[in-house]
């Protein structure tokens, strides 16, 4: 189950919720991949990552542009499924799109889950977290490179535009806004699903899953194995005694 994308770091610039947000309705307005490659050039020639507007450098433009293509167009083959799902789910305007888009970015780039996971184990132990604490327990992971640092930086910052973590008084702290309940069944299935899809080995214990930090933003409702795998035909259950339920991606 491991693919090149679990360890590809990936997150290059800050990605913005509105530009994943205007990506998936051109896919849904039936624009063909090179018709949203180019509206996105447009749009993302003039504004920077901070949101403001202004002229962005050739390269950078290109970088946030094949981030989100990857995400939302052109994913990989086996999150082709995935991405049709979340798709069903916002043009049903579900409750919770800001979740759909948080489990579109950590299937298709790990790093994303990996750099929430992180933050959402420090916010259960403390009101605030710092850009060391983070970048330290990712070096554990992906190994002591600057590019970690760097591009953890991006994430963190994109978070931060999300409106999922808002800068502290300390400069380099992040605290957390206040959760957002998933009330979407549909939508608090997909964001199992795309931890799977984060997860290297594409399997997990439900419990973990559904009280992943990596959703941090998120409070998700208690679910059983069936449920879920009763909608999502790409979920199979696996029971251990009476209680353990872990649940895999099909092949």
């Amino acid at each position: 189950m491991l693919t090149k994308r679990h360890d590809t770091i990936g997150i290059k610039q800050v990605i913005r919720i509105e530009w994943m947000k205007k990506t998936a309705n051109l896919l849904l307005a039936g624009l063909d991949e090179k018709q949203i490659r180019c509206e996105l050039q447009d749009l993302l020639s003039v504004v920077k990552g901070n949101g403001s507007s202004g002229k962005r450098g050739t390269t950078s433009r290109s970088q946030v542009v094949n981030i989100l293509m990857k995400i939302w167009v052109s994913p990989n083959p086996e999150l082709v499924g995935f991405r049709d799902e979340a798709l069903k789910l916002l043009r049903k305007h579900s409750l919770n799109e800001l979740a759909v888009h948080w489990s579109m970015i950590s299937a298709a780039y790990p790093f994303w889950f990996n750099v929430a996971l992180q933050v959402g184990r420090l916010l259960n132990l403390q009101d605030q977290v710092s850009q060391i604490q983070i970048f330290n327990r990712l070096k554990e992971l992906y190994g002591d490179r600057e590019t970690v640092s760097r591009y953890a930086r991006y994430t963190v910052r994109s978070m931060v535009a999300w409106d999922v973590l808002k800068d502290s008084a300390t400069r380099g702290c992040y605290e957390k806004p206040d959760q957002a309940d998933s009330k979407d069944t549909k939508t608090c299935v997909l964001m199992v699903e795309a931890a799977l899809h984060a997860i290297p080995e594409g399997k997990g214990l439900l419990g973990i899953l559904l009280n992943n930090p990596a959703f941090f933003p998120f409070r998700i409702p208690s679910m059983t194995g069936d449920f879920i795998s009763q909608h999502s035909n790409r979920i199979d259950v696996v029971r251990y005694g009476l209680d353990d339920e872990q649940l895999k991606l099909k092949d």
